[in-house]
C-alpha cells in the first residue's frame, strides 16, 4: 500500500462571515469536557429552535452542528494548545461554529487517503457536513470554523 499521508492539504484560510452573532461559548481544557460540550449545544440548538425552517428538522441540523464541534473540539484539544474556545453564532437560520486553540505554530490539514484507524478525518467530516469551512490566525489564537445551514 502507498503512502498517501504527502496527500493531506491545507485547509482554506479564510475570516467567516461577519453577520452571525454569539449565541453561547465554552472553554475547554481536556477531553473529558466533550461531553459536557456536546449536552449544552444541544441545549443551545434547543433554544434556538424558533429560528430554524420546517426544510431541516432540528434534530438534524443540531446532529451536524454538535457533530462538528465534537470533532473540531477534538483536533484542538489534541493537536493544539489549550484553552480550547468553542464559540456558537447564529444568523436566522443558519450558525457558525468556531473553534481555536492557541498554538500558532501549525496549520490545520484535511486528511488524504490514509487507511481507517489513523485518523485525520474530523476536518473531512466538518467538511462534509458543513456549507463553509475554513481558518485564520489570530495574535493569539488559531480559528477553525464551520458554518452550517439548514
Amino acid at each position: 500500500m502507498t503512502d498517501n499521508s504527502d496527500h493531506d492539504a491545507g485547509l482554506r484560510s479564510a475570516r467567516p462571515p461577519q453577520h452571525f452573532v454569539p449565541v453561547r461559548r465554552w472553554v475547554l481544557d481536556s477531553f473529558a469536557e466533550l461531553h459536557e460540550l456536546r449536552t449544552e449545544l444541544q441545549d443551545a440548538l434547543t433554544a434556538q429552535a424558533d429560528q430554524l425552517t420546517a426544510a431541516q428538522p432540528l434534530s438534524t441540523l443540531a446532529q451536524h452542528l454538535v457533530l462538528v464541534a465534537s470533532e473540531l473540539a477534538t483536533n484542538a484539544i489534541r493537536h493544539g494548545r489549550p484553552p480550547t474556545i468553542v464559540e456558537l453564532h447564529q444568523h436566522e437560520a443558519r450558525f457558525l461554529l468556531t473553534v481555536a486553540d492557541h498554538d500558532l505554530s501549525s496549520e490545520p490539514r484535511l486528511a488524504g487517503d490514509r487507511p481507517p484507524g489513523q485518523g485525520g478525518f474530523g476536518l473531512q467530516i466538518a467538511r462534509r457536513l458543513s456549507a463553509d469551512v475554513a481558518w485564520y490566525r489570530t495574535d493569539t489564537t488559531k480559528v477553525v470554523w464551520a458554518e452550517l445551514n439548514p
